[in-house]
Order: C-alpha cells, then sequence, then structure tokens
C-alpha cells in the first residue's frame, strides 16, 4: 500500500452561530495515501467543503477547529502557525475552488496572475515565471497564447482548466479540488476529469475529490471517504463502495445515481428526508430516521467508524448484515417505506 500522505484523526470543525455551535465535522477520521485520488462524497451540507477549506486553514471567521489532528508529511496542520501554514499553501498544499471564477480575478490577465503566483510564493525570477505559465497552459491542455487574456474571455471548461493550472503552479503534494466540474456541462466535466487523472499518473500527485456525485466518484477516484451530517460513514477502495457497500446511506447514494452501463434499464431511487439539525443533532446514528433498516439500537446509540473488513471502514451497527441489506436496498419499495 502507498505510504501515507495525509492522515486526519478525530477532526471537528465548528461555526459559532449567535449564541450556539454548529459542527459541521465531528470526529473525522481517514487517510490520503501518496499518489491517489480520494473521494470526498455526500449530500451538500454535509461538511465535505468544510474539511477541504480546513485541510489549507482557510475557514470562516465564526469558524473552528474544535479537535484532532492533521498530520501532512509530518506536521500536524491545526497546531501549525499562520506563518508556518503560509509557507505551505500554494508549495505543498493547493486549492481548486468550486467556480473558477472565484479563483480569477476579472480585471487581470490570466498570465499576471499565474505569474504573481509564481513570484511570490515561488520566488521566481519573472522571465522564469512567464515560461512556467507557458508550461502549465500547455500542461491543461490551453494554447500558452491565450494567456494575455482576461478570464471573461475563457470558456466555463477553460477557466477551470486555467484554475487547474494555478493551482499546480508549484508542483503542490496534494491538491484539494472542491466540486470542480459541478458547473460544467457532461463533456467539458469529463475533458477535466481525464485531464485532472492524467496529471495525477504524471506528476504522482495526491487529489482529494470533493463531491456530491457518485459518478463522478465511480470514474476517477481510487478511494471514496462518504460522509453524513458532519460524520464519517464509510471509508474504503472506491470499487469496493460501488459493489459492496457496508452502508445503508453509501447503498441509498448509488442507488440515486444512473449506472451508465445500465442505461434504460435501472429506476433512480432518491432518500427521501433531509439531513439532521446539526446544531441539535440526534443521539444515535444520524441517519437513522432516513434509514429502511434503522432499529432502536441505530436511534439511541451512535455508531463508531470501525474496520468492519479489511481497509474497508464503516460507522453502522448492521455492518454484518450487509449483504443482506444491500439486496433489499435495491428495491425502490425498501426506501418509499421510510417515514
Amino acid at each position: 500500500m502507498a505510504e501515507t500522505l495525509l492522515s486526519i484523526r478525530d477532526l471537528s470543525i465548528a461555526y459559532e452561530v449567535g449564541s450556539k455551535d454548529v459542527v459541521a465535522v465531528s470526529g473525522a477520521s481517514f487517510d490520503v495515501p501518496q499518489g491517489t485520488i480520494v473521494g470526498l462524497v455526500g449530500e451538500s451540507g454535509c461538511g465535505k467543503t468544510t474539511m477541504a477549506r480546513a485541510l489549507t486553514r482557510v475557514i470562516a471567521d465564526n469558524a473552528r477547529i474544535d479537535g484532532g489532528a492533521m498530520q501532512f508529511d509530518g506536521q500536524d496542520l491545526a497546531a501549525l502557525s499562520e506563518r508556518d501554514m503560509n509557507a505551505l499553501r500554494w508549495r505543498d498544499i493547493s486549492f481548486i475552488p468550486q467556480s473558477a471564477m472565484n479563483s480569477l480575478d476579472p480585471v487581470y490577465r490570466v498570465e499576471y496572475q499565474i505569474i504573481e503566483v509564481l513570484r511570490d510564493r515561488g520566488g521566481m525570477r519573472k522571465a522564469q515565471a512567464r515560461a512556467r505559465a507557458v508550461e502549465l497552459f500547455e500542461m491543461v491542455g490551453i494554447d500558452p497564447g491565450r494567456l494575455r487574456d482576461f478570464p471573461h474571455q475563457f470558456s466555463g471548461g477553460m477557466r477551470q482548466r486555467a484554475a487547474i493550472a494555478l493551482a499546480l503552479a508549484l508542483n503542490p503534494k496534494l491538491v484539494v479540488a472542491d466540486e470542480p466540474v459541478t458547473a460544467l456541462d457532461v463533456i467539458i466535466q469529463r475533458q477535466i476529469l481525464d485531464q485532472l487523472r492524467g496529471l495525477q499518473r504524471e506528476l504522482g500527485l495526491s487529489v482529494i475529490m470533493v463531491t456530491h456525485d457518485i459518478s463522478v466518484v465511480a470514474y476517477i477516484c481510487d478511494r471514496t471517504v462518504v460522509m453524513y451530517a458532519g460524520k464519517v460513514v464509510e471509508n474504503c477502495d472506491t470499487a469496493t463502495l460501488l459493489n459492496e457497500p457496508l452502508h445503508p446511506y453509501s447503498m441509498g447514494l448509488k442507488n440515486a445515481f444512473p449506472d451508465l452501463q445500465s442505461a434504460g434499464t435501472g429506476v433512480l431511487t432518491p432518500i427521501a428526508g433531509s439531513p439532521p439539525d446539526l446544531i441539535d443533532p440526534p443521539k444515535g446514528c444520524r441517519f437513522a430516521a432516513r434509514c429502511p433498516f434503522a432499529t432502536d439500537l441505530c436511534r439511541n446509540t451512535e455508531p463508531a467508524l470501525t474496520e468492519a473488513a479489511p481497509d474497508h471502514h464503516v460507522a453502522c451497527h448492521r455492518a454484518s448484515e450487509a449483504a443482506v441489506l444491500r439486496e433489499t436496498a435495491k428495491d425502490p419499495a425498501t426506501w418509499g417505506a421510510v417515514t
């Protein structure tokens, strides 16, 4: 197994909302092996983006890291001073935002923005930085002649590629991509994902791919971490998650997205209901109210994240019955019975 580049243990992140705290990430644990793409998947509001931003320590003013550790290449990111953390940003850990326009200043030419990063953060001379900008555009499949354009002159796919080029400018060890293809049409999505996969293999990158789309996970990710209501509920290699999920939420996610190999024959089954309020979360399993297999134990006792199978972690009291539950979960009527 590849060496671990990032190890997150018992990480908790809270937002202060008025006089109360919303714990957006609660006791999360998972690893990112060197040179792999790890998917971070779940519904909107499950804590994915909060987790991703915590890795660069660029979080909202009302947010705080409440506990846990983020061991990156031998250093705990949660414990670093701002000065030491700033030295890691761009050089070792970079971030691709959900909207490329959020990372490209509309009033400056794209070339200027890339050169600024290379000079300020990479210490390059202007001529070196310009040559590197050309190299980066070639790497992500954009004609270097477009470097002198403004962001508004790029298509959505080109802007996303430019954002990827910016993230790769200083050869980071880890790239955190927050929903990088959500706003793009499916053809451009595939082009961007293929580009990321090619760059990951070519450069030996480690990537955290934040997404709510299980089809993106299936296409590009080596491993997958499933989050629900601030908790990691399942963590394993992607093939195992898609073929033998142990958590009912993972089963539900798979049912809710189309299987391209059986197009036209499958029925998409939504998961009824909504995630719980994180100001006052339930005392048991947070998915229990939406789970067709929940018992009194599930509703009253929170399950721990345990290794139910080799390199397969899950937080479910009924994980040992997963083979039977998976068959039942295939029936849409199973999910329609949840009240």
